[in-house]
């Protein structure tokens, strides 16, 4: 079986991600960016079970994925709140340090749907709750407009 594409240009994937991202959110570092987008997964991730997680970050990008399951204390899943609820929590990540904007989630979510499949989104989606998909929507935008670029 040939190598997986996501490990054999992961670096590129990652750089295209973290580029949509920050554009996304009028950052101008990728250290910013970087923050912002572990904060917005890390505030999804506690809102799922193990299992959910998983199935989750199966569809990721690998280094997406290794930052959406990097330094987990699984613990009971939170309530699914609201996107102020979300954006609340991603800024809570290094506070001293955190200069994420607020619409670090929908930018995410954008950049997301710039590098994950559309179908395969869509597919785990459906088999979590239904905050996941409300969470991975960017507000205004139709999701069918954006997909995974060519590298």
């Amino acid at each position: 079986m040939p190598m997986p594409w996501t490990y054999r240009h992961a670096s590129r994937e990652w750089q295209g991600f973290l580029a949509d991202a920050r554009e996304e959110m009028g950052l101008i570092s990728d250290n910013m960016a970087y923050t912002a987008v572990e904060g917005v997964l890390r505030a999804f991730r506690a809102r799922l079970t193990v299992q959910q997680a998983l199935d989750f970050a199966q569809i990721l990008p690998s280094v997406l994925r290794a930052i959406f399951v990097a330094q987990w204390h699984i613990a009971p899943p939170l309530p699914p709140g609201s996107r102020a609820d979300w954006t609340a929590q991603a800024k809570t990540l290094r506070p001293h340090h955190n200069l994420t904007p607020e619409n670090c989630v929908a930018a995410t979510a954008i950049a997301l749907r710039k590098c994950v499949p559309r179908a395969d989104l869509d597919r785990v989606l459906a088999t979590l709750p239904a905050f996941a998909a409300e969470f991975w929507s960017p507000p205004g935008i139709d999701p069918a407009t954006l997909g995974p670029r060519i590298l």
